[in-house]
Parts: structure tokens; sequence; C-alpha cells
């Protein structure tokens, strides 16, 4: 390994540790109700003029207790576990078998008892790591119970699950690309095989429906039996997203033995080709197949992808990409991780790379989480 790439991720360490995360243990968990804020201002202090939405309190349950398992965060799987009762006691929903609600306002009180499919993947990966870092087997209790109350109440045409139990446009490639991550994560926690089996399920998903191999990309918005949605909405293409399936491809091979690779070179060599932007490095939000920009903002969950799918390329023969992630590191920290609060972040750059999104989402701390994960893994720690 290059000494810049050891360099970058011993930075990146060193400002979770030192910066992030006692900042956001201090400040994003609400002491008395035991939940996460949504999002902090530039200042550093809590929004609390935002409504929180119920997947912030899975994420964050996810990112404080892996951070336990990594020695950085003491507390930090029982921060998780209280913020996974927060929603049982508040926000399960009110008429349905199983399952939670959508949205609170800053009151705590449920303003959106819609159930969402993507909402619940996070869940999944929730009680994973509950039951990995604590032993916790209500952990895997309560994941059982809620992937038997999606068979019951949203199984979809040709495999896969609706959107949830509202009115949708499209279905979405991305809830299903979250619940092969929370799949694999329940998996390697318990050695359950049922839960490989189900990641086998979101993997033919991919295979038959999300990936494009004439055009070699991957779609996001499809009709209900999973034909490619009509008009402009069929052609969007997040070079994110196809950064994302390449670590989750390369994880279910490990795991499964599946032989990935043709879909790994094509998924990260075009995500490349149609969505850097060449002078900044960084990943456009969405792109068609034929390399128009649709959205010229930049997230920065997008960047943390395409380090960890340079991260898979680089352990797979590929020369450049270990260099690729390493300046890919730097530039989260030139672009993203300065804001003025340290341990704070920027989430979203504009056309020219200048900030449009100065406040700090709670949930993209799972993003840099699973980074920080990565890095330390190619490292062999």
């Amino acid at each position: 390994m290059s000494n810049s790439l050891s360099s970058q991720t011993q930075r990146l360490a060193a400002w979770f540790v030192d910066d992030a995360l006692p900042m956001w243990r201090e400040r994003s968990v609400d002491p008395a109700a035991g939940n996460s804020c949504e999002r902090l201002l530039a200042s550093g202090e809590v929004d609390g003029q935002a409504n929180i939405r119920v997947r912030v309190q899975a994420r964050q349950s996810f990112f404080f207790t892996a951070a336990q398992a990594l020695g950085w965060c003491a507390d930090g799987a029982a921060v998780g576990k209280r913020m996974l009762e927060f929603v049982e006691n508040n926000a399960a929903h009110p008429s349905a078998a199983a399952g939670f609600t959508h949205l609170l306002n800053p009151a705590l009180e449920v303003i959106d008892s819609r159930q969402d499919l993507y909402d619940h993947a996070f869940f999944l990966l929730a009680y994973a790591w509950q039951f990995r870092v604590r032993g916790d087997q209500t952990a895997l209790d309560k994941a059982a119970r809620l992937v038997a109350h999606f068979d019951a109440a949203f199984a979809g045409e040709n495999g896969g699950w609706i959107e949830g139990d509202y009115d949708y446009k499209w279905r979405r490639q991305n809830p299903h690309m979250h619940l092969f991550e929370a799949f694999m994560a329940l998996f390697e926690a318990s050695g359950d095989r049922q839960w490989l089996a189900r990641a086998e399920q979101m993997y033919n998903l991919f295979q038959k429906y999300f990936f494009c191999p004439e055009r070699g990309v991957l779609f996001e918005f499809f009709c209900d039996d999973w034909s490619l949605a009509p008009g402009d909405d069929g052609q969007v293409v997040e070079p994110g997203h196809m950064m994302e399936w390449v670590w989750l491809l390369d994880w279910y091979s490990r795991l499964s033995g599946e032989d990935v690779s043709q879909y790994l070179t094509v998924l990260y060599n075009r995500g490349l080709e149609l969505g850097l932007k060449p002078d900044s490095g960084l990943l456009f939000d969405s792109v068609t197949p034929e390399g128009k920009v649709l959205q010229h903002t930049k997230r920065c969950w997008g960047l943390t992808e395409l380090i960890k799918a340079s991260l898979v390329m680089a352990g797979r023969g590929d020369a450049q990409a270990e260099q690729r992630a390493a300046d890919s590191v730097a530039r989260l920290f030139d672009y993203y991780l300065c804001g003025s609060t340290p341990g704070s972040y920027i989430d979203q750059r504009g056309e020219h790379d200048e900030v449009v999104a100065d406040v700090a989402p709670a949930s993209t701390l799972y993003h840099l989480l699973v980074l920080m994960q990565e890095l330390l893994r190619y490292q062999g720690k």
C-alpha cells in the first residue's frame, strides 16, 4: 500500500477520533429522549427547526455502534440501542403489523406515517450491528420480523418489494441496493445463511433489471414489473450508485464465491467516464448513459463511494485505483470535511464546485463511517 493512502487513512481516522465523534456524540444525541437530531447547522448547532426522518435514527444507530467496534466510542452500541428503542416506542406504525413511520416534527411527533422500503433497509443494518457488537439476539429476531412484514405487505411483481404503503411514481433500485447491504451485514454478523439467500435475491435483481450490459450502466427507476421507466426518468444514472454497487458486489463475491468481475470493471470505468468532473475529481449527482449531466451538483456521499470502489479495484489489480483512492480522500477534506465547525462537513457542491448546502445531515455519517471501515480493511486492520 502506498504511503499516500496510508497517510490519508490516518488523517481520516484522526478526524473521526478527535473531531467528529466527540462533537456528534455530544451535540446530536438528545440525552432525554435518546434520539438523534436531523442535522447540524454550519455553526455546529442542532437545527431545532428541522423535521426528523425516522431512518436517520437507524443510520445513526449504525454509526455509533460501528464506531464502538472500532474502539472509538465507548458507549456507542448503547447509544445505538437507545435510538432504536426510541423509534420502536415513538414511531412504530400505528396500524401495520410491523415497521415504522417516516417523519417526525421537531417535537418528536409523527407527522408522516407512511412506511417506506428505503427507510426500513437501515433498520436491518442497525439490527445487524447491534447483534455484531452487543450479541443481542432480539435484534436478529426484530430483523426477521421486519422482513416477514415486507413479504406479507409489500411483495412486488417479479421479485423484490414495492416502495411502501403509499402512491409512488416508480419503483427504485436504491432501496434494494441498501437491502443487499443489510442482508450481507446480517449474514456476516450471524452466520445464518437465510440472510445470504436474501442477498442473492437482490443480486439477481441487479443482474436481471438494474444493470444494463448493453449500455454499461445502472438504472434507477422502473415500472411495477421492473421494466425501465419510460421517458427521461428511465434514463437517469447516478454515478455514486454505480460505485456503491462495485463495493457491494465485491463484498457479495467474498461471502458467496460468485464471480462478479465482469460487472465491477464496467461499473467502475463507466462511472468514471460518465460521472467524474475532471478538474475537481468529484462525482456528478446524476447523468444519462450518453454522458449528459442532469444534476451538476455533487453530494459528499458520491465521493465516499468512489473511494470505496477504487479500493475494490485496487485490490483486484487496477494499477491506478489506489492512488485515485488516496487523492479522493484528500479531496474529501478539500471539498466536504472543511466546514467551519471541526467534525462537521459540507454536504453538497454546485456546478462550479461552490458550496450549495452547508448544513450537515446526520445521515451522511453513515457513508463516512463505512468508508473508514473499508480503508482500514484494505490495510488489513
